[in-house]
């Protein structure tokens, strides 16, 4: 007899996961605007319910309607995060305004890349609904990057939206429509794809997959140090390998993806533009220290240091590129590894020395092994911020092309005469060069528009730069929330608000801390300000250097360097201490 076929294990998990951009209450006792959010939902449920052999009680699809405060509500989202079969995001300006919900899309699509790497198969589950219609050109590359045609919804789903469809009774049934054909997209993308569940992380310590803020996705570019199957060491598996240096695969036979590619998909959906490269096909290193033009992150097989040649190419590249972050994936269960990782390492930090030598707890985290293709997911995110911020760091000391700074730029551009925060900095005198002089410097003329001389306001006004620690008795190893932003005089021209130009705010630690986000978009004719956060890996002073940018022409304005004082780790005791991550004023979960 045959024999007999094993039932299929029921799965109870949601169906989909409705992110979505909360809409701030116009006045303290007045409707809720989010209702009609609440009303798609539960019309999603209804259909999801009717086309699938889900049994009573078992979720349907999972929004934060539900969760009250106190209980636990990101621990729970974490969880949904990480075991929902779809995720779909409610496009909207406001939504991709949002950090929090880019840090939901962050960690939802970390499931799809790990399915990737495994499988080698895509995982396309995420099914966008257009709430209010966005521009293309206005998506981020994350969202940009999805493969949809929203027009099979509808014209007038496409050209209004499900919230102009919901408002008006007039497109009641083109609503219906709309609703209905999405919830079969949910179940048919659910039910072919079978996304695997997750490790539950708690997102709210990810980065969004929107970015800064800045336009377009940030460049960074990934070196790939290892052998091919043509040059390995004797007696070397040649399994973990493949005809180029790019196809290095460390964590055979779990995964079946090099580990190149599987390092794309994770800076892609940080909203990086990422270029891969082998370290044998780099150009010859150039000769003294140049300028950086892009963070770098070098991925290396400690294998690779038992051919002189890498060695060398090694030893030049660490002196070339002192800005690189570096990376040693390193798998235990590769027995071959394990014998000879001792000796391996000894000729990494000879051929290296400074790659476990005053290195943040992230970077060192990095280059002593990382075991496991989820333990690489999880922190390259950070080493990427890590390589943005060693990039701005070095790329600070060199002015930009045609820029008019001189060496060691402050307070130049169009904030003029400006106060550092710290007392006793000084605030050199800046004149505009002469056209002669830029003539013979080979500097850019501005144009009116942009002129960032043009705009300078008088000696008496300034635009004074204010930090400010948001959480109390900062910790070691508790993300510590810092704010930035300018306050201008009344005489000064950024008092009116049609002159405030976009800036950007460059964070660079001066001490043994990560500082996050390495860059901050921010508008100073708003109320907010710019949002850092400091992890301190060891108590005592840690000092930061903010630097303001303006977005449009590149141009240094100021910088002002600052301190925060960071106790030792909380001592151990059966009562509960504050959370990690305080919720701030506005912040958008309940």
């Amino acid at each position: 007899m045959p024999p007999t076929a094993q039932p299929r294990r029921a799965d109870h998990r949601p169906y989909f996961y409705l992110s979505y951009a909360h809409t701030p209450r116009g006045e303290a006792n007045g409707r809720d605007p989010d209702m009609w959010v609440e009303r798609l939902y539960h019309d999603l449920c209804g259909h999801v319910m009717a086309m699938t052999d889900l049994p009573a009680g078992a979720p349907a699809g999972f929004m934060d309607r539900e969760i009250r405060s106190g209980e636990g509500w990101s621990r729970q989202l974490g969880e949904v995060l990480a075991t929902c079969r779809v995720f779909v995001p409610l496009f909207s300006p406001r939504y991709f305004a949002s950090e929090m919900c880019g840090k939901e899309w962050h960690a939802f699509e970390q499931r799809a890349i790990r399915h990737r790497a495994f499988t080698d198969q895509p995982a396309e589950a995420i099914v966008p609904a257009l709430w209010v219609p966005v521009p293309p050109d206005q998506l981020p590359d994350s969202a940009a990057r999805l493969r949809f045609n929203h027009r099979e919804f509808g014209d007038r789903y496409v050209t209004d939206g499900l919230y102009g469809l919901i408002k008006l009774r007039l497109f009641a049934e083109e609503y219906e429509r709309a609703v209905y054909e999405l919830a079969k997209r949910i179940v048919s993308i659910a039910d072919t794809t079978r996304l695997a569940p997750g490790p539950p992380h708690d997102y709210r310590m990810m980065p969004s997959a929107f970015g800064t803020g800045s336009a377009g996705p940030r460049p960074i570019h990934v070196t790939v140090a290892a052998p091919t199957v043509h040059d390995l060491p004797e007696g070397r598996d040649p399994s973990y390998y493949g005809s180029r240096s790019l196809d290095w695969n460390p964590y055979h036979p779990s995964t079946v993806r090099p580990l190149a590619s599987v390092a794309e998909d994770i800076g892609r959906s940080l909203n990086y533009q990422v270029t891969v490269s082998s370290l044998d096909e780099e150009a010859p290193y150039r000769v003294g220290m140049q300028p950086p033009s892009r963070p770098e992150v070098l991925l290396v097989d400690r294998w690779a240091l038992k051919d002189p040649a890498r060695r060398a190419r090694l030893a030049a590249f660490e002196a070339d590129q002192p800005w690189a972050s570096v990376v040693v994936p390193w798998n235990p269960h590769d027995q071959q590894s394990r014998a000879v990782e001792e000796a391996l390492t000894k000729q990494l930090v000879t051929t290296m020395p400074s790659v476990l030598q005053a290195l943040p707890a992230v970077e060192r985290a990095a280059v002593k092994g990382v075991p496991t293709l989820e333990a690489f997911a999880q922190l390259l995110p950070q080493v990427v911020e890590a390589a943005t911020q060693q990039y701005l760091r070095h790329a600070a000391i060199y002015p930009h092309a045609g820029a008019l700074v001189t060496k060691r730029p402050r307070l130049t551009g169009p904030m003029g005469d400006l106060t550092a925060a710290r007392p006793g900095a000084s605030r050199p005198r800046v004149t505009r060069p002469s056209a002669s002089a830029a003539r013979r410097t080979g500097a850019a003329s501005w144009p009116a528009e942009v002129d960032p001389f043009r705009s300078r306001p008088p000696a008496v006004a300034r635009a004074r730069a204010q930090v400010t620690l948001v959480d109390d008795d900062p910790r070691t190893g508790i993300p510590v929330r810092l704010t930035v932003e300018l306050v201008a005089e009344s005489a000064h021209p950024w008092a009116r608000p049609n002159v405030r130009p976009l800036l950007d705010v460059v964070a660079v630690p001066l001490s043994r801390a990560d500082v996050a986000p390495a860059t901050a978009p921010y508008n100073p004719g708003n109320a907010s300000s710019a949002e850092f956060r400091l992890m301190a890996a060891e108590p005592g002073r840690h000092r930061i250097r903010f630097t303001f940018v303006h977005h449009e022409t590149g141009v240094v304005l100021q910088q002002v360097e600052t301190y925060v004082d960071v106790a030792g780790p909380w001592p151990e005791t059966d009562v509960d201490v504050p959370t990690p991550w305080p919720a701030r004023a506005g912040q958008e979960r309940p």
